[in-house]
Formats: C-alpha cells, sequence, structure tokens
C-alpha cells in the first residue's frame, strides 16, 4: 500500500473537532465518495479506498446522498431498446 504524508496545522484538527486519525479516515472516505460520484472509481474500489465494506461505503453514499447506482441516460435508453 502506498503511503504519503499531507502537513497540516495543528489548528486544523481543534477546529474540525477531529483527532488526527478521525481525519485521516473522514478524508478516505470523502475523496472516495468523490472519487465514486465522478464516476472514477467502481463502488468496490472506492470501498476499499475508503477502508469501509461496500455495505459500509453504500451507506456513506446514501448519508452523503450521491446516488448509489450510476447509470447514464444512454444506458438506460440502449436497455429499453434491448428490452424491446
Amino acid at each position: 500500500m502506498a503511503t504519503f504524508t499531507i502537513d497540516l496545522p495543528d489548528s486544523v484538527f481543534p477546529a474540525l473537532h477531529r483527532a488526527p486519525n478521525e481525519l485521516i479516515r473522514d478524508m478516505r472516505i470523502e475523496a472516495a465518495a468523490q472519487w465514486y460520484a465522478q464516476q472514477r472509481l467502481s463502488q468496490g474500489k472506492a470501498a476499499e479506498i475508503a477502508g469501509l465494506s461496500r455495505a459500509e461505503f453504500i451507506d456513506e453514499l446514501a448519508r452523503r446522498r450521491i446516488p448509489v447506482i450510476q447509470v447514464s441516460f444512454d444506458e438506460v435508453m440502449e436497455e429499453m431498446q434491448r428490452a424491446d
């Protein structure tokens, strides 16, 4: 697993009411949710990055009001045409 370092001022933790380990977890979940919302990651890969099970990640998406199923209009239309 790759590791990277982010330098943050010490004042960030009390401002966000988060301990460093909580902030790291929040940042991983936030990044994974955003990348999933942008359709850059699958649900499974995003859950892995977030450090959550897929079910927990789906709950997190719902909490953030990010659609759990990502289907484009064109994909829906293709499905409908195949059904005819």
